[in-house]
């Protein structure tokens, strides 16, 4: 951490975006040291705890659960536990060349207090409400802008990059799920949560989106999964160009996407969109990393209506799910998930926590042209057969957070609460198509 962040530097880093638990900056400044770099900022919850975490350093019971993958129990702080985490434990299962650790750097008080106040305003609302920067942080998370290329935009060669949040991309099939939330096992999870969040106001409208579609290999499902998050980006879609934020939420209508492509594709007014989506399916099908984060997110093999059992023994709690239950034959079944040993325990939690990081994190793949007398590139090629062009390629796997285990509970309680959300929509729209056919009869 020799690098340090004073106030004066505040200004050369502007918003580009944020999750739950940290703001995301890129720099626009001349330094060299911070070319083509993005900083994530911890946010705090306006109560004044730390974000999302439950603590500012790993729990006792984290402790056991993740005490066999390298230094992460004796972190010194939260932060740097998370960047071990995704070294440690990401890395191993995603691949190098798909994640980037980033490196963490020192940054003062003051700095942090000019950002809060820099961004403010660029800020979703909802998100100002419920957080606020972490002052009290040392440290913030330097990482390659994956949006860039590093050499391209001195070179005014243009860049595009695509951010993708795919979440879950399988069905469940656990047989620790109650007979009343089994429509898990025929519906996904994002589906059903769309509900939830429109019922809450977190988004206009439902997407068509079904991540099965985009994991599933076929170039025609594929394209038709990118053309739903067009249609509904919501969070789960956003695209830059040369870092700047083209297209995502409500910010750009398609003749404009169309317009900024003019750059990047070649051919005609009107088409030019059409083969970016190819080239994109092209990068999804070809590089295979979507392949990779599936086969991590299926270490979710007991549901987290099975993993809760598991947690409650690792945190040496009574179970609440089985003092709630009340019904013998669910009491047997989830007998045997507290026969197990501890650490058959911890494996299941650990698993979960895992596939949850997967789960929720974001893939950037960005392109940029090559032409024909371009030097050998160290980058993937992919060719656009409708333009005749070749791009370099590069994906990486971002938001790779790791999942407090304090948090179990929670999830349970979510899974729940979307599972009947969306029963109660399924029920209200088949008693509307009752009445609407007796009163056709009528």
């Amino acid at each position: 951490m020799e690098l340090m962040l004073e106030e004066k530097d505040a200004s050369d880093w502007i918003y580009r975006g944020e999750g739950a638990v940290n703001l995301v900056l890129a720099y626009s400044g001349s330094s060299p040291a911070f070319s083509g770099k993005i900083i994530r900022v911890q946010k705090a919850l306006r109560n004044g705890s730390n974000y999302d975490t439950g603590s500012s350093v790993v729990s006792k019971h984290e402790c056991i659960v993740w005490k066999d993958d390298g230094a992460i129990v004796t972190s010194p702080n939260r932060e740097i536990a998370e960047q071990l985490y995704v070294k440690c434990v990401m890395i191993p299962l995603l691949g190098s060349e798909f994640v980037d650790p980033g490196v963490r750097i020192l940054v003062s008080r003051e700095f942090l207090e000019s950002v809060e106040r820099n961004v403010l305003f660029q800020r979703p609302g909802w998100r100002v409400k419920a957080a606020r920067v972490d002052s009290c942080a040392d440290s913030v998370l330097l990482m390659s802008d994956h949006s860039v290329y590093p050499d391209s935009t001195f070179k005014g060669v243009p860049c595009i990059s695509v951010e993708i949040k795919p979440k879950c991309g399988f069905l469940p099939s656990s047989s620790f799920i109650a007979d009343e939330t089994s429509i898990k096992k025929d519906v996904t999870r994002f589906k059903m949560h769309q509900v939830l969040k429109l019922q809450q106001l977190q988004v206009q409208q439902l997407s068509e989106y079904d991540p099965l579609d985009l994991y599933s290999g076929s170039r025609e499902r594929i394209h038709k999964a990118l053309k739903a998050l067009c249609a509904t980006p919501q969070n789960n879609l956003r695209v830059f160009l040369n870092g700047s934020l083209i297209y995502g939420t409500n910010l750009v209508k398609a003749e404009a996407f169309e317009d900024h492509l003019k750059s990047f594709i070649h051919g005609e007014d009107g088409l030019r969109t059409s083969s970016f989506v190819h080239l994109v399916i092209e990068a999804i099908v070809k590089l295979g990393v979507l392949d990779r984060l599936l086969e991590v997110q299926k270490l979710d093999k007991f549901d987290v209506e099975g993993a809760i059992h598991a947690y409650y023994d690792v945190v040496s709690e009574p179970c609440k799910i089985c003092r709630d239950s009340g019904e013998s034959g669910k009491l047997e079944k989830y007998s045997s998930l507290h026969a197990i040993s501890l650490e058959e325990s911890v494996k299941i939690v650990r698993d979960y926590l895992i596939a949850a990081t997967a789960k929720d994190c974001s893939l950037m793949i960005s392109f940029r042209p090559r032409e024909d007398d371009d030097p050998e590139s160290h980058y993937r090629t992919i060719c656009l057969e409708s333009t005749k062009q070749r791009f370099d390629v590069k994906a990486y796997f971002i938001d790779l957070d790791m999942k407090p285990l304090e948090k179990m509970e929670f999830y349970y309680e979510l899974d729940q609460k979307i599972v009947k959300c969306y029963k109660q929509m399924v029920k209200v729209e088949r008693g509307a198509a009752k009445t609407g056919t007796i009163e056709g009869k009528l």
